[in-house]
């Protein structure tokens, strides 16, 4: 899940496995595999950014229990 901030400023969060496409027109849409549509502030490289910290921060934690249980 990643955390995105709306026009008006209120944030959401968005599972971003479902993301489909991102893209600056200029404002970011992002458009889910469901074929929604979430609009925010972030940048698309910052989208980018977000969505590979969060996968990274998985496999961080998924590393870590597999040691833990050796």
């Amino acid at each position: 899940m990643i955390k995105l901030t709306r026009l008006n400023g209120s944030v959401y969060v968005l599972n971003s496995g479902l993301i489909e496409t991102v893209e600056a027109t200029p404002d970011t849409i992002i458009t889910t595999v469901d074929g929604r549509k979430y609009v925010c502030k972030e940048s698309v490289d910052e989208v980018i950014r977000k969505v590979i910290e969060f996968e990274g921060s998985i496999r961080l934690y998924a590393d870590a229990q597999k040691i833990e249980g050796a």
